[in-house]
């Protein structure tokens, strides 16, 4: 049932979303060509040379960093169960000039031709674990889709910000931060999802929500590794967006893991 509330969630108006928060794909795509590396950050420093390897993206939504790393010369496959993202994803890559694959799936229900273990990176990126209420399927598929000697690239919220601390303010003199969180709460939450706050009069129109399970540190490095992938680098990041804001707290987190 989680599952089919988000897949619907995520069917409601991303579309609309993704033009009201990147503009229209030819205008989005003129940003991303003018310098596709800024778009994919310090993930790129993992990647090494993109020229020719194969890259998938797990649950890549518009088709933003997936675009940018097709510009950099990789083979790039997008999975992702939303067809208003498939859509924004495809006008995105045409707009940019390039080739962009498009799985319209659940990453759970990849058609077996695509766990053929020929990819080098399996790329996921921000707001991704929280929709598994299993990572060990997840990282199973993971393996699967990885040639031996693939890597791992994730990056994701720290589950110290989504699972323990609340912060308020909105400058450095009156940010605060509480401890109102149980780190170790198993329970699913409910939310509204992530693109509501990018639609016009979004207020006015009724939420949508998906149902969201917060995982451990321990637990993700965990199932991770418990699928065969050998983990070379765990790195906890502060805020990348500012050096005012939240400074001693881990906002997210870079894992990296090769197929043996």
């Amino acid at each position: 049932m989680e599952a089919e509330q988000n897949k619907q969630a995520w069917n409601t108006g991303a579309y609309e979303a993704w033009l009201h928060r990147f503009g229209l794909p030819e205008e989005a795509a003129k940003k991303i060509k003018q310098d596709p590396g800024k778009r994919v950050d310090m993930v790129l420093s993992y990647m090494g040379e993109l020229q020719g390897k194969r890259v998938i993206n797990l649950l890549g939504s518009n088709g933003n960093k997936a675009v940018a790393l097709a510009l950099l010369g990789a083979d790039v496959t997008v999975v992702d169960f939303s067809s208003d993202n498939e859509r924004y994803a495809t006008e995105l890559a045409e707009a940019a000039g390039v080739r962009l694959r498009y799985i319209l799936s659940d990453v759970l229900h990849l058609p077996e031709e695509e766990l053929s273990s020929s990819y080098d990176i399996v790329f996921m990126e921000f707001g991704i674990l929280h929709y598994f209420q299993d990572l060990a399927p997840l990282f199973q598929t993971v393996n699967k889709l990885l040639r031996v000697g693939g890597k791992l690239i994730l990056q994701d919220f720290h589950p110290v910000t989504t699972k323990l601390i609340t912060s308020k303010g909105t400058t450095a003199n009156i940010r605060k931060h509480k401890v109102t969180g149980n780190y170790f709460d198993t329970s699913l939450i409910e939310k509204e999802v992530a693109f509501n706050k990018f639609i016009p009069n979004a207020a006015l129109l009724p939420p949508q929500k998906v149902s969201l399970r917060h995982w451990t540190l321990g637990e993700i490095v965990t199932a991770v590794a418990s699928q065969r992938l050998f983990v070379n680098v765990l790195e906890e990041l502060p805020n990348q967006s500012s050096d005012v804001f939240d400074q001693g707290i881990p906002k997210s987190f870079m894992l990296i893991a090769e197929k043996l």
